[in-house]
């Protein structure tokens, strides 16, 4: 090879090794630092566009089920006050058999009466309640009548699935109807357990009412068991989507951790073999002195 002056082929391969060093040097502190094997489009193009749909569904998929933990709460505090109305709907059971007592008096049986009384105006005020102002029952029979007109019952649409695709009913359910049947027209109107022989009417209104109850929170447990699994499973694909949006996007710190000291190394090799290369010409000078 000849000597020359003008050209140091053996300092430019060295600069350009040294470069190119300098760059997967930086690439990997930039991924250690920021724990991202992924830190511009251009580490991995595909991967980032992979990544991005995955982060999206996992942002769906965390608010779905906030969501769905949120309508399970209706249900649990629709659950509850159709606990409390069975709590009611026993008392004035027991105060009806109460009163078919032939020991009792007139006077006695005219205070039994007057619990049943408040008990059912206590059964009218939880028709209003609410659950972040959502009414938990449907707006219920009317009383425009003598006989009760049957409502139907309202059903809210629970959206399981991140895409949209999944739904799950919950109903607002007809206590109304089981109240209107206790409290007003009807057969409401012949509940005075003042007489022995209203009070067993009464026992017999009051018992298909807790029927009807009993009804309502079965079909609310179930809707809380459908809700629980539909929870789990969106827990579950969190889970699994994170897992494998990490395969993706998260650096492997072991072998990025022996890439870094590999490239450690090659650039102060390079450092000095390009500081040798820059003085190899020196050796022209010998050849002129």
């Amino acid at each position: 090879m000849s000597v020359v002056i003008n050209t140091n082929s053996a300092a430019t391969s060295a600069a350009y090794n040294l470069s190119n060093t300098n760059v997967n040097l930086q690439r990997s502190l930039n991924r250690l630092s920021s724990g991202s094997r992924i830190n511009s489009s251009s580490d991995d193009a595909g991967g980032l566009a992979v990544s991005m749909k995955m982060s999206a569904s996992i942002r769906r998929t965390d608010a779905t089920l906030a969501n769905v933990n949120n309508s399970l709460s209706f249900l649990q505090t629709q659950d509850g006050v159709l606990k409390t109305a069975d709590k009611i709907l026993n008392r004035m059971s027991e105060l009806a058999t109460l009163a078919q007592d032939v020991t009792k008096s007139t006077n006695d049986l005219s205070l039994y009466n007057t619990e049943l009384t408040q008990l059912k105006g206590q059964l009218n005020l939880m028709l209003d309640e609410k659950f972040n102002g959502i009414d938990l029952f449907s707006e219920g029979a009317s009383s425009s009548s003598d006989t009760a007109t049957i409502s139907q019952t309202s059903t809210l649409t629970v959206v399981t699935s991140h895409d949209g695709n999944q739904e799950v009913g919950i109903t607002q359910v007809d206590l109304n109807q089981i109240v209107f049947d206790i409290t007003n027209t009807g057969s409401g109107s012949n509940m005075d357990i003042s007489s022995t022989t209203g009070a067993q009417d009464a026992v017999g209104y009051i018992q298909d009412a807790i029927q009807d109850l009993a009804t309502l929170r079965a079909n609310n447990g179930a809707e809380q068991s459908r809700l629980t699994f539909a929870a789990d499973m969106l827990a579950v694909n969190k889970t699994n989507l994170e897992a494998a949006n990490s395969r993706i996007l998260d650096v492997d710190v072991a072998d990025e951790s022996t890439k870094l000291a590999r490239y450690n190394i090659l650039q102060q090799a390079g450092t000095a073999m390009l500081a040798q290369a820059n003085q190899t010409t020196q050796s022209i000078l010998r050849l002129i002195s």
